[in-house]
C-alpha cells in the first residue's frame, strides 16, 4: 500500500512539473492577452465550464449505472457516478490510464458487486465506449479530412492514433469471434517471452490472460443479447463524447472568441483528433503531449486566445474531475471503512464477547441496600405447619 501511494505521490509531481514546461511554452508567446482574457471572462460563464468537465463524468456515471442493474436491480445513479469519478481520478495518475479499472473494481465490490463481475461490467463499457468513439471520429475525419490533412503536419500524428485506435476496436472484436485461436497465440506468446526470462511465471500468466479472454468474450456474447442496452449506452456516450469535443468551443465563446456553426464542427474535429494523438503519450493524463497537441492543432481557429481556451479547457476536463474524483474515493473509502468496523463491533457483540474492563484505577458506585424491617421478613416467611401424623385417621376414598 504504501509503495502504491509513492508511486501515486511520483506520478502526481511529473504530471504536474510536465504540464508546468508545456504550459510555459502555450502561453509565453501571448501571455499578455491570454491574462487579460481570463481576467475578463464572466463569473458564471467560468462556472459553468468549470461544471462542464464534471457533468462529463456524471454522463459516465448513467452508462455505469444502466450496466450495474444488469447485477443489481436498484443500483442507482449515485453508485454510478462514484464509480465513474474514481475511475477518473485513478486513470488520471496512471501511466496511459491503466489503473482506472482496478480503483473501479474496488468499489464495485463495495457496491456488492463482486470481482468477476464487476470485470465484465467494465469490459461492457470499455466495448460500448471505443466502438461508439471510433463511429464518431471516422464521421468527423470523413467530414474534414480532406481540410486538414495539407494545413497541418501533426495531422499524421493524429491519423496514426486513429490507425491505432482501429486495430484495437477490430483486435476485441475478432477476440470475441475467434476466442480459441487467441488463445493459442496467447500460449505461443507466452511459452516465447518465458524462454527469453521475460516472464517469470509464464504458467501463471497464460491462467490469467486466459481469464481475462474468458470474461471478455463471455460479456460480449451476453451483451450481444440486449440490444436496448446496447442502443442506451451508445446514446449515452454519445452525449459523453460530444460534451468533451465541444468543451474548447464553449470555451472560446466564454472568452469572446468569434465562431459560427461551422467552426463548432471544427472543434469536435480536432478534439477528437488530439484525443487520437495522446495515444503516443504514455504520461498520466497524457500530460505534455496533450498541450502540445491542442495548442498546434487549434492555433488556426483560436489565434493567440488558444494558450487561454487551453487553460481552463484542461482545468475543467482533467484536474479539477481528477481532483473531485480523489475526494469522492476519500468520502467513499472512510464511510466503507466506518461501516466495516460498525458491523465487526456488532459481530462481537452477538459472539458475546465481554467489553474492555475499565481503566485501572476508576470508581464504581455501588449501590447501597437497605435492611429488611421486621414486619417485611415476617411477610417473607413461610407460616408452619404441623409435623405430627395422626395415625387413628383413615384415608379418603
Amino acid at each position: 500500500m504504501h509503495s502504491n501511494n509513492r508511486k501515486y505521490f511520483w506520478n502526481i509531481v511529473l504530471i504536474l512539473t510536465v504540464t508546468v514546461i508545456a504550459m510555459y511554452f502555450a502561453l509565453r508567446d501571448n501571455f499578455k492577452e491570454i491574462m487579460h482574457a481570463l481576467g475578463q471572462i464572466n463569473f458564471f460563464s467560468l462556472l459553468a465550464i468549470l461544471a462542464w468537465g464534471l457533468t462529463i463524468n456524471i454522463v459516465i456515471g448513467v452508462g455505469l449505472m444502466f450496466l450495474g442493474r444488469r447485477y443489481q436491480k436498484r443500483y442507482s445513479l449515485q453508485d454510478g457516478i462514484i464509480v465513474a469519478f474514481v475511475g477518473t481520478f485513478f486513470a488520471g495518475i496512471t501511466p496511459s490510464s491503466t489503473g482506472g479499472q482496478f480503483g473501479q473494481v474496488y468499489v464495485l465490490k463495495k457496491q456488492g458487486i463482486n470481482m468477476s463481475d464487476g470485470v465484465s461490467l467494465l469490459w461492457a463499457d470499455f466495448i460500448i465506449y471505443q466502438t461508439t468513439m471510433m463511429i464518431y471520429v471516422t464521421v468527423l475525419f470523413i467530414l474534414r479530412f480532406s481540410h486538414y490533412v495539407n494545413l497541418n503536419a501533426w495531422f499524421w500524428i493524429v491519423f496514426g492514433g486513429y490507425l491505432i485506435n482501429i486495430v484495437v476496436i477490430v483486435g476485441l472484436y475478432t477476440i470475441a469471434l475467434f476466442p480459441k485461436l487467441y488463445i493459442k497465440l496467447c500460449r505461443w506468446a507466452v511459452n516465447v517471452l518465458g524462454k527469453m526470462h521475460l516472464i517469470k511465471d509464464p504458467e501463471h500468466k497464460m491462467k490469467q490472460w486466459v481469464a481475462k479472454m474468458t470474461s471478455f468474450t463471455g460479456e460480449v456474447k451476453l451483451l450481444s443479447q440486449d440490444k436496448r442496452l446496447i442502443i442506451q449506452l451508445m446514446l449515452v456516450n454519445f452525449v459523453r463524447l460530444t460534451l468533451y469535443y465541444a468543451l474548447p468551443y464553449a470555451v472560446a465563446l466564454a472568452l469572446g472568441i468569434r465562431l459560427n456553426f461551422g467552426q463548432f464542427v471544427d472543434t469536435l474535429a480536432l478534439s477528437s483528433f488530439v484525443t487520437m494523438a495522446n495515444c503516443f503519450v504514455p504520461l498520466p493524463g497524457a500530460s505534455g503531449g496533450t498541450e502540445v497537441f491542442f495548442t498546434m492543432l487549434f492555433s488556426g481557429l483560436f489565434g493567440p486566445l488558444t494558450g487561454a481556451v487551453l487553460l481552463l479547457w484542461r482545468f475543467s476536463s482533467y484536474y479539477l474531475p481528477v481532483i473531485a474524483g480523489a475526494l469522492v474515493f476519500m468520502v467513499f473509502k472512510n464511510h466503507e471503512d466506518a461501516k466495516e468496523d460498525q458491523a465487526a463491533s456488532l459481530a462481537a457483540k452477538g459472539q458475546g464477547i465481554a467489553p474492555p474492563m475499565p481503566p485501572v484505577g476508576q470508581v464504581h458506585e455501588i449501590e447501597k441496600v437497605r435492611p429488611l424491617q421486621p414486619d417485611e421478613v415476617k411477610e417473607l416467611v413461610p407460616p408452619k405447619t404441623s409435623s405430627k401424623v395422626d395415625l387413628n385417621s383413615k384415608p379418603s376414598r
